[in-house]
């Protein structure tokens, strides 16, 4: 992580519980489409920080770049979302409503 995060370790747990708990098809559909794991089953966001959000797919790492680096907190939910939306375009599904 840079050293200007936003993203305190408190804040990491936050967000990956979230995903874990709220946004697992979501964080399966964003691996399988930018992570290069097409047939990734068991997807879990194990880190996040100005730079990226870390996977872990079928128990191998998996690493994704946001684009830009974010320096305020709730950028990632909009990173998220992108990321996900560039995902669902790619695999030429619908997204699912807001999250």
């Amino acid at each position: 992580m840079t050293s200007l995060t936003p993203f305190t370790p408190d804040v990491v747990e936050a967000i990956k519980r979230h995903m874990n708990d709220d946004h697992a098809d979501e964080a399966r559909i964003i691996v399988r489409a930018l992570g290069g794991r097409p047939d990734a089953a068991q997807v879990s966001t194990s880190d996040v920080d100005a730079e990226g959000i870390e996977f872990v797919a079928d128990g191998e790492r998996v690493r994704i770049p946001w684009g830009e680096t974010l320096t305020e907190r709730a950028q990632a939910r909009l990173a998220v979302v992108r990321l996900y939306r560039e995902a669902c375009e790619k695999l030429g599904i619908s997204p699912r409503g807001e999250h």
